[in-house]
């Protein structure tokens, strides 16, 4: 009920909403698809959440699709671009319960906004039973300065960095440092991840296993993000605070890696700024490895993967 009430709340602050999808049956190989056109001042606004809802067919439960799955929003505001068909938004199905709703913020991800049109496409495994979906995009003005008195800075740029893959002996073989040009105007480097762990080998990875998820910064700086409550017996319980459906069919109680059934997967996001050097545009690096119990993971049958976007997102 605390949830629900918060959520009315936020739902109820100014915000200039666009409507995405509207009760779209969502299923099948395309998924939902809708191409809107969006707010001409968006440079205006430092925030953008995803207020994205999940029913079923009918009233009934038992019209609900039976097992979890991943649902991913993607995005195309032109064709021609490298960042046509980025995620913007991840969430978890419930268990045969038609009944979530979610405000996820993606504010870091303005930039890609950038024409007046724009595609989405939100969809889940081909074979999953029909979902019911409402999409609107809300778009707001946050406090124009920081904790400290200083003006606002809004992201101007986004640079994608590393994606997943298959959790097994090889998974880290594929990273490499990668150099990080900054924009000269740089005042603040954020990084930015929605990171999920599925499948199951002998471990229980990557669903049911804790991994830790490293991104390395100028090979001094160790950013972990570590998905300890994974396995446990009650760890998405905890999560119905944070807007978890509660009382699910199937397993939803158990703790997983980086997601619970019936929730959204919220952006780890991490001031990096002191750990670059702003004046040396070309002289910054990165990497990424993943681990499971602190060593490469090294399954021997059936390996999970790792879903992943990460990004820099760069502000003035």
């Amino acid at each position: 009920f605390e949830f629900v009430a918060g959520l009315k709340t936020k739902l109820q602050s100014p915000a200039k909403v666009v409507s995405v999808f509207d009760k779209i049956t969502m299923q099948g190989e395309k998924g939902a698809v809708a191409t809107v056109d969006l707010p001409l001042d968006l440079w205006d606004f430092d925030t953008l959440q995803l207020d994205l809802s999940l029913s079923c067919p009918s009233r009934r439960d038992s019209s609900c699709a039976q097992w979890d799955h991943t649902v991913q929003l993607f995005l195309c505001c032109d064709e021609l671009s490298s960042f046509c068909n980025t995620e913007l938004g991840r969430w978890i199905t419930a268990f045969r319960r038609g009944i979530g709703r979610w405000l996820t913020d993606v504010s870091p991800l303005l930039p890609l906004l950038n024409r007046n049109r724009c595609t989405f496409t939100l969809k889940t495994v081909p074979w999953a039973m029909p979902w019911i979906a409402s999409l609107s995009l809300r778009f707001s003005i946050s406090n124009q300065t920081d904790v400290d008195g200083a003006r606002k800075l809004h992201p101007f740029r986004v640079m994608p960095l590393f994606s997943g893959g298959t959790f097994d002996k090889s998974y880290n073989k594929r990273y490499w440092p990668t150099k990080l040009p900054i924009p000269k105007s740089s005042k603040k480097v954020e990084l930015y991840a929605v990171i999920t762990g599925h499948g199951s080998d002998e471990n229980g990875c990557g669903e049911f296993c804790v991994t830790s998820h490293h991104f390395l910064i100028n090979s001094i700086y160790n950013n972990t993000l570590t998905f300890d409550s994974a396995g446990t017996a009650l760890g998405c319980t905890m999560r119905v605070k944070d807007g978890a459906v509660p009382n699910e069919h199937g397993t939803w109680l158990y703790g997983r890696g980086g997601w619970c059934d019936g929730l959204q997967v919220d952006p780890w996001r991490v001031d990096i700024t002191k750990q670059l050097d702003l004046s040396e545009s070309e002289s910054n690096t990165v990497v990424y490895f993943g681990l499971f119990d602190g060593m490469d993971p090294d399954p021997a049958q059936q390996p999970g993967y790792i879903i992943m976007s990460s990004f820099l997102i760069f502000y003035k």
